[in-house]
């Protein structure tokens, strides 16, 4: 009969699962060693919360769901906010966590904790496994579980004593057939361990498991279609605002795309919608959202939320009428009651009002005025590029990925300030490649959304832009990058600082306290790590620097540019909370 690993890997194997990343325990070992003998790479890395992260960025890309290993105890508190990431970025993730064995729970075993309690908030379902027949059913519903309805992230806790052969548990247990005790509590002793161990072996399953299953999105009804396409036609100034969810199957970004492009409208992207419409698209608008958003008379809120990053709904005008689609129904009427609530896929509703082909011609004259305020900013920010600053100007630097970046690439964006003077420069050049946190805003997620990323595309480059706080969580994964051969490009914008921060706190309350850093060289760290490590300081040598990166990373290296960059005032005042 097959052991439990076994009949976790042969699940994995029929969903098409390429990746388990793990950091190893000896509770989940039969699962990894399982996995890799099934044809599945296991990629170890340095924390278990760059496992999920890695999960996560699979699944986004590949709208299959990612899967993570992580051992009891520790392992599972250490993946929780990367758990929590995930739910709050609706990915469709597997994590897979061990445990102590059935027999010793709850009797002070090595790391044997309440995870289910731990990690139960946080994720959509979450089960323990009580017998090895029940392993290969749990997982396929884990997998059902992940992409139904609302996607999000599962839980699965695999008992240690699950998942090894039975002949190697029962001697575990000490109640292998040549071994007979003596005495009458030895045998009473035995007699209740092989009827324990009986329960959990009883009818292992040889019967191969079954094929992935993909959910059928929701349509938006007839009506609800009608009516939005009846406040459309009325519309002198309409603006849709295409946000995270309406990206959540892989399957659906082409539809999107032209869906959008016959509508018309205005658009703007946001979250990991970034790219969907490339780096030129007539339609797409890039700055100036705010104003926008104020000033238009019909708003469609494809797949986002009104919540801080729309102040709560405020950003949008009052007097306008607000179409919300959205498959979750707690998104559509949160801060802001809209004219028209739509509990449907946000993809379907665009291409049924793209389909019903609205009144386009009348919008002309209000595209081209918000085209004209996006040049003027391009230009703005132009100027600003140029100034002088003690290091290396970070708008400068930005303009020069953007230059140079190929139309092949993914961006993995994780930090403050600059990352998010990153998001107005640099373009993503397609669909799916721009990966970051999402809502919840962790820092941290670079890493393992690199790793998952480039291990994804492997014909592609792969950026990794980190703020030097975020850095902070990530530098250790160049070993990882290096043990994996996974090539990349990592850029630390270095100004010794949270600037985030410290805008707000140190012009509010006059203390910088908790915000200050140094200019570390975190490009060493990389090399001591076994990548490749380079030094910017001066404006004059950004085109340079990069292409020596990049070239670096084509030879198949991680390479870390430690960019020392000065102060602007680009994004002064501006904090989310």
């Amino acid at each position: 009969m097959p052991s439990g690993g076994d009949l976790i890997a042969d699940v994995l194997a029929r969903q098409r699962v390429s990746h388990v990343f793990t950091l190893c325990g000896g509770h989940i070992s039969p699962i990894l060693v399982a996995a890799r003998a099934h044809g599945i790479r296991v990629v170890d890395v340095r924390d278990e919360a760059t496992a999920v992260f890695a999960a996560d960025a699979v699944a986004r890309l590949t709208g299959i769901p990612g899967v993570a290993a992580v051992t009891a105890g520790p392992g599972a508190t250490n993946s929780i906010t990367a758990i929590k990431n995930a739910q709050l970025a609706r990915s469709p993730i597997v994590v897979l966590g061990g445990a102590t064995a059935t027999i010793l729970k709850g009797r002070g075993s090595l790391q044997d904790i309440d995870q289910l309690a731990l990690i139960g908030p946080h994720v959509k379902w979450i089960r323990s496994v009580r017998t090895v027949r029940s392993l290969p059913r749990l997982l396929e519903q884990a997998f059902v579980e992940a992409r139904s309805s609302i996607p999000g992230p599962v839980f699965l806790e695999c008992p240690v004593d699950l998942l090894y052969a039975e002949d190697v548990v029962r001697n575990w247990y000490g109640v292998a057939a040549d071994k007979q005790p003596r005495s009458i509590g030895s045998r009473l002793e035995r007699w209740y361990l092989a009827r324990h161990l009986n329960r959990l072996f009883r009818g292992v399953p040889a019967a191969r498991p079954a094929a992935p299953v993909r959910p059928a999105p929701r349509p938006p009804e007839r009506r609800a279609v009608g009516d939005a396409l009846t406040l459309l036609n009325r519309a002198d100034r309409p603006v849709v605002l295409v946000g995270s969810q309406a990206l959540e199957s892989a399957a659906e970004v082409a539809p999107i795309v032209d869906a959008l492009s016959r509508l018309g409208a205005p658009v703007y992207l946001a979250g990991m919608a970034r790219g969907l419409l490339g780096a030129t698209h007539p339609l797409q608008l890039r700055h100036h959202r705010r104003e926008a958003l104020r000033e238009a008379d019909v708003v469609v809120l494809a797949g986002t939320p009104c919540d801080f990053r729309l102040e709560y709904g405020r950003q949008i005008n009052r007097h306008a009428a607000v179409i919300a689609v959205n498959r979750a129904r707690a998104e559509l009427r949160r801060n802001r009651r809209p004219a028209l609530a739509i509990e449907a896929d946000p993809p379907l509703l665009l291409c049924g009002l793209a389909e019903a082909r609205p009144q386009a011609a009348r919008w002309t004259a209000w595209l081209e005025a918000l085209r004209q305020r996006d040049a003027d900013r391009d230009r703005a920010i132009v100027a600003q590029a140029e100034a002088r600053t003690e290091f290396v100007n970070p708008l400068r630097l930005h303009r020069e990925i953007d230059r140079i970046l190929p139309d092949d690439s993914t961006i993995v964006a994780d930090g403050g300030d600059f990352v998010a003077a990153a998001s107005y420069i640099i373009r993503p050049r397609k669909p799916l490649s721009w990966l970051d946190p999402g809502v919840f805003g962790t820092l941290g997620a670079g890493a393992g959304f690199a790793v998952g990323s480039a291990l994804c595309r492997p014909s592609e480059e792969t950026w990794l832009l980190l703020g030097d706080g975020a850095a902070g969580f990530s530098l250790m994964e160049f070993d990882t990058l290096v043990r994996h051969r996974i090539p990349l490009v990592a850029v630390v914008g270095n100004d010794a600082c949270w600037t985030q921060i410290a805008r707000e706190q140190v012009e509010l309350l006059k203390d910088d306290v908790g915000t200050a850093l140094r200019r570390t060289d975190y490009h060493t760290v990389a090399e001591g790590l076994g990548g490749k490590g380079l030094l910017l300081d001066a404006d004059e040598r950004i085109a340079g620097t990069l292409e020596c990166a990049r070239s670096l990373a084509r030879a198949g290296h991680p390479v870390l540019v430690n960019v020392l960059i000065g102060g602007t005032e680009f994004r002064k005042g501006a904090i989310s909370m």
